[in-house]
């Protein structure tokens, strides 16, 4: 409580001012070396900054005409140093404690809140170059879409063990090698939080899609566990957290508002205001039965044979016409074709063959998800029956362009199946 660290304060200060004259006594009766001053000086350095009022024999030593001039001076340099240098870190520990007891007050057993998990779609994907750890630099801009899953959470008691995740599709893991999971531990480790948390994860994003829905479940777990702890970390320092790649590359632009350029591995983000979209703007997200893995993509890929155009033109042009262009690249999709060729085949029918006259049609991220922008010709119906009567596909969704609002969440929208 607010009562008891005030009160820890004065019994720290006091503690520290006493140390402090005792330093300068037994300095002024040479017990106590000049060398050993800084260390005890720092107590009283401890006590000035914690607004203490210092003993009479240490203002009067601060005061005296006295006091033992070279000894004094490197007394006096210690205390100056241990105000600025030592309240730094007091101040440090103290703020993470207070936000630790905050937050501790704050997760209630039995607290519970359901958040939408996004998926999102790469409106423009460049590969830049390789890195020395085995990644590659991309250039791209992310922006979610109103398709996704929803996490359930709950505070658990106290002296539960262990975090409890169920799901609703089988195969999922539900140990400690889920993303959410992961995300939890790592927002304990970072905020000093203790929480243990039960988890129903309600799948409709598909695996090896491109639409990051691992990096999306493991944001909003974090996010989540941020809200029922009292929100002992700001959206900045979650961000800051997630750039660590053990709860995957997309998860730092799911904490964005929902539209930025990504850069690095992915985890360097540069915000991005709402694009000149019409907000009923369709989006149809196509994912055939094939999934596609990540690695064998990269491996396929040619870098001399990449598109030239730099994403940063590709990223004026997003923002200055919205869908309004020609100028769609996914550096990933000659790759991922060559692995599977079916792939090339439904953008080919998506983009051409089919006569749907969409607005543009392109696959997200590494596969194996086509989108198409806009109402197809001859009515919705009538072209999902044509691409399911042609492919083996997985679903057929319909969803738009979303964003956040600041501290808010994405809110759950509804998409036809």
């Amino acid at each position: 409580t607010t009562t008891a660290r005030k009160s820890l304060k004065r019994q720290l200060a006091a503690g520290a001012a006493a140390a402090g004259s005792f330093a300068i006594a037994a300095m002024r009766n040479d017990l106590l070396p000049s060398t050993h001053a800084p260390s005890m000086a720092r107590s009283a350095g401890q006590a000035l900054q914690h607004d203490a009022a210092p003993s009479a024999e240490l203002r009067g030593t601060l005061s005296s005409q006295d006091a033992p001039g070279k000894s004094w001076a490197g007394l006096a340099s210690a205390i100056f140093a241990g105000v600025t240098a030592g309240w730094a870190a007091t101040h440090s520990r103290t703020k993470r404690k207070a936000r630790a007891k905050v937050a501790s007050a704050a997760a209630k057993t039995g607290d519970k809140m359901s958040l939408f998990s996004p998926a999102k779609v790469n409106l423009f994907l460049r590969i830049v170059g390789r890195r020395p750890d085995g990644y590659h630099d991309l250039a791209s801009l992310f922006h979610t879409v109103s398709f996704g899953d929803t996490l359930d959470m709950e505070v658990l008691p106290t002296e539960a063990p262990k975090d409890e995740l169920t799901c609703n599709l089988p195969g999922v893991p539900t140990d400690e090698s889920n993303l959410v999971i992961r995300a939890l531990n790592l927002f304990r480790k970072m905020s000093g939080e203790t929480a243990r948390f039960r988890l129903n994860l309600q799948k409709s994003t598909p695996a090896q899609a491109g639409m990051g829905g691992g990096s999306s479940n493991a944001a909003a777990a974090l996010f989540g566990a941020n809200a029922l702890c009292g929100r002992p970390a700001t959206n900045q320092d979650l961000i800051k957290w997630t750039e660590d790649p053990v709860i995957g590359s997309d998860a730092t632009f799911f904490l964005s508002e929902g539209t930025a350029y990504c850069t690095g591995r992915g985890e360097v983000i540069t915000p991005v205001g709402a694009l000149p979209v019409p907000a009923n703007m369709p989006i149809f997200l196509v994912k055939p039965r094939v999934g596609l893995s990540t690695p064998k993509v990269f491996k396929a890929m040619d870098l001399e044979g990449l598109d030239k155009t730099p994403p940063e033109e590709l990223l004026r042009i997003f923002q200055e016409k919205g869908i309004d262009h020609e100028t769609w690249v996914n550096d990933l999709e000659t790759p991922a074709f060559k692995v599977a060729p079916e792939l090339g085949e439904l953008k080919q029918f998506l983009a051409k063959d089919g006569s749907f006259n969409f607005r543009a049609v392109l696959m997200s991220g590494s596969g194996s998800t086509i989108y198409a922008i806009g109402e197809p010709k001859g009515g919705e119906e009538a072209f999902k029956k044509a691409v399911k009567d042609k492919f083996n596909i997985e679903g057929i969704w319909r969803a738009n362009l979303v964003r956040r609002a600041g501290d808010e969440w994405y809110k759950a929208p509804t998409a036809s199946p």
